[in-house]
């Protein structure tokens, strides 16, 4: 294992330190229990929005904290869920008196916990609302979930419903707008390679370097199929038939779209994964209004990319281009 870490039990937290040192203006990590959580919180009458997960897919979720965006998050350990006392110290620290959403990957122990932290706060009578992101086409059931998966869509579920509460929007408008981007965005992962989790000092799983595997999960979860690998062109068009094919998408639909990688793929390939897409999208008759290319989901140092497209409206592109400012993402400021 060659990693640019000190002793593997303290990444996560030398991490975090780095993130509060490179971003001091937008955020502030606190400790024991590990969260992040936007400068300037708790903001007073502003709904609270939260969410979390294992690390390890940095810059989610850490990374999409600050203004239009989150207003904390939740580090687990490496590709593990956070636990109820740091969602429930996060949903505190954010709580303005307008109420707290949630959002929530489904994965079982995050679920479960979020469930947890948000009896507790309920019960010190701070409303919250729950919403889970389950977008992940590859799979019914995984080694972490019971149902779809929850993965790209996740982040731009964050960035429109962290654009709604910056407006002012209540804390049922927030949830139904998550609701709605979960209804109309849909995901499929690929890998070229595994990933290594300091803990462990080994890959999580073994590929031929002939092979790649499609509709894998970003903990390295088995996929859809082993295959040879093929080129970029047949490997956009398995990921995009699915993903369209889903919901599905037809001629005359707009969507947001995102090609991610997972961590150790170059952008040169991403665009050309994106270019892919586009050509794909136009020949159904479907307009991609807004995208992002690059790393925004990661599982460590995974070769490979995953495709994640939102149908959207002009609600949805009119919250998507309002101005957010965190670590990852920012435009409109």
């Amino acid at each position: 294992m060659k990693k640019l870490i000190n002793k593997p039990e303290d990444v996560v937290k030398q991490s975090l330190a780095g993130v509060a040192a490179a971003h001091s203006d937008l955020v502030v990590v606190k400790y024991d229990p590990n969260i992040v959580v936007r400068a300037d919180a708790p903001v007073k009458g502003k709904v609270g929005v939260i969410s979390g997960g294992g690390s390890g897919h940095e810059p989610m979720h850490g990374g999409f904290v600050g203004m239009g965006m989150l207003d904390a998050a939740c580090p687990g350990d490496v590709f593990t869920s956070p636990t109820p006392d740091q969602m429930e110290a996060a949903t505190k620290a954010v709580n303005g008196g307008a109420g707290v959403l949630h959002i929530v990957k489904n994965y079982t122990g995050d679920v479960m916990n979020f469930e947890m932290a948000a009896e507790l706060c309920q019960a010190e009578g701070i409303e919250v609302a729950s919403v889970v992101i389950d977008d992940d086409v590859a799979v019914q059931d995984s080694l972490y979930t019971a149902g779809r998966r929850g993965v790209g869509t996740t982040v731009l579920a964050e960035k429109i419903c962290g654009a709604a509460a910056e407006s002012g929007a209540g804390l049922k408008a927030v949830a139904d707008l998550c609701r709605k981007v979960n209804a109309n965005g849909r995901s499929m992962g690929m890998a070229l390679t595994s990933c290594t989790v300091p803990a462990a000092g080994k890959p999580t799983f073994a590929i031929g370097d002939d092979e790649m595997e499609i509709g894998i999960g970003i903990h390295g979860e088995p996929g859809r199929q082993r295959m040879a690998l093929k080129s970029a062109h047949e490997i956009a068009v398995m990921m995009a038939e699915a993903v369209l094919a889903d919901l599905p998408f037809k001629s005359g639909d707009r969507a947001i779209a995102m090609v991610n990688g997972m961590g150790g793929t170059p952008l040169i390939e991403l665009y050309l994964v994106y270019n892919e897409l586009e050509q794909i999208c136009k020949g159904k008759g479907v307009t991609i209004a807004r995208r992002l290319v690059g790393n925004y989901i990661t599982s460590l140092e995974m070769a490979g990319c995953s495709i994640t497209m939102v149908k959207a409206d002009d609600e949805l592109l009119k919250l998507w281009d309002a101005p957010v400012h965190t670590p990852a993402l920012r435009w409109g400021v």
